[in-house]
């Protein structure tokens, strides 16, 4: 039965629309738009500290992974009493004790077991007294008795068998290389003293192995198991003899102690690192300390039956980790607050957009009765709907791109990325509800100026801004007194930030007046494009700080940034070109190694060769003082250079640069010079050097002759060496005259090289600039900062473009209008595009302007307080070949972003102009229409 009218009028009236799912349907694109910016700004702010923490793990475990094993074994020692006979020493003894040991390690410490290594050995070598064994100067070699576990694992057997033998009968295993050098073969029988000074005890060499992987720690941790070698007694003449091991069976262990008292156990185990983590260092320290004097050392000592000890250097490894993480840390802290600045003040801007958009209809809504609150709770319910998913969405993107290093292991704690994240939704979801609030809580004046020539500064932005000025003065004082040790101070991190806050203030202060001078030259140009575009450029709203502000911050966290990432790269480059010279550098490993004949003449004939510097070094020469013998002893290195040569090389690298008629030669040398020892060479020295000779002539007696120097000039560094003590003379004066080293300039190639000097010798080294350049990044700490101030100033540049772009759309319908209007008085499109590309120059230039000084200003500013030897270097001051690092405005990083942002704002007016001239103006040119 169908339904009549009146039934259908029974039924209640529909509900109007929610007000935020209307608004998200009315602009869609402007949602999205703002759900991007929200997805990204979140994205970036989730992803830093997950990525920071990411490089800080991937930093220890490689400091500790990349440690040499001597420095990062924890060896477990302990003393055999005098009365022990061998039952104590069986391998199944032993194993059980290792095995319990390996258990007590406290968290966050892991043992590795296939690298655990268990045995006796003797702590004093004991001398062979076999005739046969090779005496160099007839000093018989000495041996180290060890019974290292697991031999059959780590070692390759090549003749014999594998020792078994017993207490009474000790059989050993030697490795090849051992039994090259002290003539052993399967079947020797080796002669040590007893202890009691009886019959000496027999070992029987049964087998030669070959280590399987010579660099583990299981032959790395004590080096003389695998490779003898040939050590100096030092007494009126310097005589050698050779030091080895003996590779006891487990069986035959008990044996050495009839050779010496001293022997003990030990148990070393290596440490694993994939477990740990960044913020594991307080943990492992303080694990460290219980096992090396703590309780978990008593447990050891009750496994083992003894007084034992733990030695280990992974404290030191761990200390040197947290000062590099420490010196590194503050550096970065200023790339992150200067583009978590451009990122807040670019939401900023977006809000700015929004409420200007929609001004018309919130004061129609006010007009109307609606409550600020009402208002206020409906903005915030269409920010939050749009703003709360995309958040999430890149949480969640954080943590599925940015994943702990090593597979997953060691996870990355979650809440700081949560924090930053909230922390941006929350600035996108307020800032719309929050500035249309403080926009309309008074009845505004229809059709009212409100631009940036006559908007005048009220007393509360005035206190702002002189809060904020002492703010960052405080900062930058802070910072240039301190430096950057006290990562807790953030306000020292934040210096950048606020000295271009403050500068963005000064601007927008001044910017009127440049438009005022430019108003009277402007009216003498032909055409009306000119003026007209410098009077749009000064009705600007006042709300054009924001954009401002964000141009000049994202401009010096550029500048600033550049400036890092260029004197990290300059003090690589020093220090490398001050460890070799020059781009190579050809000597011998051993001092005093004189270069082959034609040497020189076939490196120089090599392509890429520009100039070749052949020098004589010689270490350790005694410096006479001018105070006589009062003086406290002193030597330093005397280089022997041909002028011409070397005087090119110090000019190019600029290390102690001195024209060559310095060392002008005395005409004297060579060997007929040797009896005139009263010549006076010129000389060339260090600061040091140069106090102790004085101003006279003083003797010097070295291998290359007997002769007297005359300081004539004083040089802090010189290419040859990166000592800081020396002195140069010319190599022509010198009685005996040897080329040692050769510095060779050009980009030749190493292999060809490498190839050309080992054609003449086998005992040179060949060292290239780039090679040691390499060798200053060996830590994820320095690579890992890099990247983060890499992502820094693309980051800062995205959002200056989306500042330009959000300045530009904030005014676009009236531009719009205004072409269209103008078009109906005759304004041709290329008049068009040269109109609104000189409205929006002005500010843009300001920006470039106020960003290229800030940026200038705020590095030599912070420079004092900052050091970025550590963020260079891998190696801690004083065992590089520099000793600081300082920051330096870097033009390039100060120039082009500038340029950029002044040809970006060009174009993207200039496309506007071409996008609204294709459009129709109908809309445009409605009558009664208020845009």
């Amino acid at each position: 039965m169908p339904r009549s009218r009146s039934s259908r009028s029974d039924k209640p009236a529909r509900p109007v629309a929610p007000w935020v799912r209307t608004r998200l349907r009315t602009a869609p694109w402007a949602a999205a738009a703002l759900a991007l910016l929200v997805l990204v700004t979140g994205y970036l702010a989730a992803a830093l500290p997950r990525a920071v923490d990411r490089y800080e793990t991937e930093g220890l475990r490689h400091d500790i992974r990349a440690a040499a094993p001597r420095n990062s074994v924890l060896e477990l020692t302990s003393p055999i009493p005098v009365e022990e006979r061998g039952p104590g020493l069986a391998p199944d003894v032993l194993q059980g004790q290792s095995d319990e040991v390996r258990g007590l390690f406290p968290a966050p410490i892991l043992i590795d077991p296939e690298q655990t290594v268990h045995g006796v050995r003797t702590v004093k070598r004991v001398p062979g007294s076999d005739p046969w064994l090779p005496k160099p100067d007839g000093i018989p070699p000495e041996f180290v008795l060890s019974s290292p576990s697991g031999l059959t694992e780590h070692a390759t057997l090549r003749q014999g068998r594998l020792p078994a033998g017993t207490a009474a009968a000790p059989e050993a295993a030697v490795t090849a290389k051992t039994a090259a050098s002290l003539r052993l073969k399967p079947g020797s029988v080796v002669h040590v003293p007893d202890k009691l000074g009886t019959a000496p005890v027999a070992v029987t060499i049964t087998g030669i192995v070959e280590p399987r992987a010579p660099e583990s720690p299981y032959w790395a941790v004590e080096p003389l198991l695998r490779t003898p070698a040939l050590a100096p007694l030092v007494g009126d003449e310097v005589k050698y003899y050779w030091q080895a091991a003996l590779l006891l069976s487990p069986a035959s262990a008990p044996a050495a102690l009839s050779t010496t008292n001293d022997v003990e156990v030990f148990f070393r185990f290596m440490p694993e690192a994939g477990h740990l983590t960044g913020r594991d260092t307080d943990r492992l320290d303080a694990a460290l300390d219980s096992a090396t004097g703590g309780p978990d050392l008593v447990r050891m000592r009750k496994a083992v039956k003894g007084n034992a000890n733990l030695t280990t250097q992974l404290d030191a490894i761990v200390d040197s980790y947290r000062s590099m993480r420490a010196a590194i840390d503050p550096v970065v802290a200023v790339a992150v607050f200067g583009i978590g600045a451009v990122a807040a003040v670019v939401l900023a801007m977006t809000g700015g957009l929004f409420v200007a958009r929609r001004d018309g209809e919130l004061s129609l809504l006010r007009s109307r009765g609606a409550s600020l609150t009402g208002i206020g709770l409906r903005l915030l319910g269409e920010t939050s709907a749009v703003a709360v998913p995309a958040a999430a969405l890149a949480l969640g993107l954080a943590v599925a791109t940015v994943r702990p290093p090593g597979g997953g292991s060691g996870g990355i704690p979650l809440a700081p990325s949560v924090l930053a994240t909230a922390l941006v939704a929350l600035i996108a979801i307020l800032v719309l509800p929050v500035r249309a609030v403080v926009l309309h809580r008074r009845p505004r004046l229809h059709g009212g100026r409100d631009d940036l020539l006559t908007a005048r500064p009220s007393r509360r932005r005035t206190v702002l801004e002189l809060t904020l000025l002492v703010l960052a003065v405080g900062a930058v004082a802070s910072l240039r007194l301190r430096g950057t040790g006290d990562s807790g101070d953030h306000l020292v991190s934040a210096a950048p930030v606020l000295v271009g806050l403050i500068a963005a203030m000064v601007l927008v202060r001044v910017y009127p007046l440049p438009l005022r001078w430019l108003t009277r030259p402007a009216r003498r140009l032909r055409g009306a494009v000119g003026p007209l575009a410098l009077a749009r450029a000064g009705r600007a709203p006042s709300s054009g700080a924001l954009p401002l502000l964000a141009l000049v911050l994202a401009l010096t966290t550029a500048a600033f940034g550049g400036s890092v990432l260029a004197g990290v790269a300059d003090a690589r480059d020093r220090a490398a070109l001050l460890a070799t010279g020059a781009d190579a550098r050809i000597g011998g490993s051993v001092e005093w190694t004189p270069l082959p004949a034609g040497l020189t003449e076939s490196v120089r004939g090599l392509k890429g060769v520009r100039d070749v510097a052949p020098v004589q070094i010689e270490y350790g020469v005694s410096l006479p003082s001018y105070q006589g013998t009062a003086a406290q002893p002193m030597s330093a290195p005397i280089v022997g250079v041909e002028p011409g040569s070397y005087t090119r090389l110090a000019d190019r690298t600029g290390f102690g640069p001195f024209p060559a008629g310095l060392l002008a030669s005395t005409g004297r040398g060579g060997e007929d010079a040797v009896a005139d020892t009263e010549r006076v060479l010129p000389a060339i020295a260090s600061p040091a050097v140069a106090e102790r000779l004085g101003k006279e002539p003083m003797d010097i007696i070295a291998a290359a002759g007997a002769f007297r120097v005359k300081v004539v000039a004083v040089r802090a560094t010189t290419p040859a060496l990166d000592d800081a003590d020396f002195l140069l003379v010319n190599g022509a004066d010198l009685t005996h005259r040897s080329d040692t080293q050769l510095l060779v300039t050009g980009p030749v190639d190493g292999a060809a090289l490498r190839a050309a000097v080992k054609a003449t010798s086998d005992s040179l080294a060949v060292k290239l600039r780039t090679e040691e350049r390499a060798t200053y990044v060996d830590s994820p700490l320095q690579s890992g900062a890099e990247r983060i101030y890499l992502g820094a100033i693309g980051a800062g540049a995205a959002f200056a473009v989306v500042a330009v772009l959000l300045s530009l759309l904030q005014n676009a319908p009236e531009r719009n209008t205004l072409l269209a209007r103008l078009r109906t008085m005759g304004l041709t499109r290329g008049q068009a595009r040269r109109l609104l590309g000189l409205e929006a120059l002005p500010q843009a230039v300001l920006a470039a302007l106020g960003g290229i000084l800030v940026g200038w200003a705020t590095v030599p500013l912070l420079a004092p307080g900052i050091d970025l030897f550590r963020l260079a270097l891998a190696a801690a001051p004083g065992f590089a070949p520099l000793d600081s690092a300082p920051l330096r405005a870097d033009p390039w990083s100060l120039v082009l972003p500038a340029l950029a942002v002044v040809v970006l704002t060009g174009l993207a007016a200039v496309g506007q102009a071409w996008w609204a001239g294709r459009r129709s103006s109908i809309k445009e040119l409605r009558a009664g229409d208020a845009r």
